[in-house]
């Protein structure tokens, strides 16, 4: 076997071919002024003949330089391109996922293994941003929308799910005669205070003609997970969004009380920008999610 020319020399060689210089050549590369000199000295030396015309700082290709140019830099550039179409393909099967924490922890964590083996060929990177923002300039592909369009005018976003509110609490402070009223009575009501949860009570109770649970009497937390765990550990009763507690109800840890309600303040959405519709992961995502939120 013929003994191979490093590759790390016909990049150094192309590199000064193109710029005239191998100062330019270096930081075009991010290596050293004197890594391209002994690359392209090496270079020559296997050749046995000379590339270039040095004329002070400035090189330029000599007859031999030219010819063999000509005969290289097509080959390198395939092998570049190659190279890249490779990385964006890997790049291709990752999608960055934006939800917020709560379905997180409540809806997607559950459903991972699930989605794994719908796409095993898909990585998700999940990120947590909260509010509106700009998809593109934050890295992101796909948002799963708990809430309502009206600030997401300019990307595409289909309905996944209502959302639907329901009383909860652990099996164990139940029993048949039990009624959404006569548990009220009986336990405190468990109340996040965040903005995204504060009014949950409130339409609950609107839409089941019952008095709102007194503020100050009562269990509070700034996140549903904690009223989750609390609600598990039969603290207190509480109005949780439905799909954030499926897994709990299937698992006998909590279950509803009463008929869940509409909640007319927020949905679930799919959104993505809409050039996003190409790419088939993401189509196939979307598939996946209109399925598991229609369950």
């Amino acid at each position: 076997m013929k003994r191979p020319i490093p590759l790390k020399s016909v990049y150094a060689f192309v590199a000064v071919a193109e710029t005239g210089s191998m100062t330019d050549a270096a930081q075009l590369l991010s290596v050293s002024h004197s890594a391209i000199s002994q690359s392209i000295k090496n270079l020559e030396s296997q050749l046995g003949q000379k590339l270039f015309i040095r004329q002070g700082r400035s090189v330029s290709l000599n007859s031999t330089g030219r010819h063999y140019y000509k005969q290289i830099a097509p080959a390198l550039e395939q092998i570049v391109s190659a190279t890249e179409k490779l990385i964006e393909q890997q790049h291709s099967q990752r999608i960055t996922l934006n939800m917020i924490n709560s379905l997180v922890m409540h809806w997607w964590i559950p459903h991972v293994d699930r989605f794994n083996q719908f796409a095993p060929n898909i990585d998700i990177r999940i990120s947590n941003l909260t509010g509106h923002f700009k998809m593109e300039s934050e890295g992101i592909d796909v948002a799963i929308i708990h809430g309502n369009t009206h600030d997401w005018s300019d990307y595409y976003c289909e309905l996944l799910a209502t959302d639907e509110l329901v009383l909860t609490a652990s099996p164990e402070l139940i029993d048949v005669y039990t009624t959404p009223e006569s548990i009220l009575k009986q336990y405190p009501a468990i109340i996040v205070t965040n903005d995204r949860r504060k009014d949950d009570w409130k339409i609950w109770c609107k839409s089941h003609q019952l008095p709102e649970p007194a503020y100050t009497q009562n269990l509070k937390f700034s996140a549903s997970i904690q009223a989750v765990q609390a609600t598990i550990r039969k603290l207190g009763i509480f109005v949780s969004h439905r799909h954030f507690i499926r897994d709990e109800v299937s698992q006998g840890s909590l279950v509803e009380v009463g008929l869940p309600i509409c909640n007319p303040n927020q949905d679930f959405y799919f959104a993505c920008p809409p050039e996003k519709l190409k790419n088939e992961n993401i189509l196939l995502l979307r598939n996946w999610l209109r399925q598991e939120f229609s369950q």
